[in-house]
């Protein structure tokens, strides 16, 4: 039973800490992510040969 407490409580630690650190809508590892694709396909469209 101890086992089982321990492990359920370090899935919800997880899934908070994917919640912080990932899925942040302003800070997060996807918000940089897509800043820095925006930014990339803005700067390869301006290009010309």
């Amino acid at each position: 039973m101890r086992n089982i407490l321990i492990t359920v409580m370090m899935l919800i630690v997880v899934a908070l800490m994917f919640n912080g650190i990932v899925a942040n809508d302003t800070t997060g590892t996807r918000a940089r992510i897509e800043t820095h694709g925006t930014t990339t396909n803005t700067t390869l469209g301006s290009m010309e040969p």
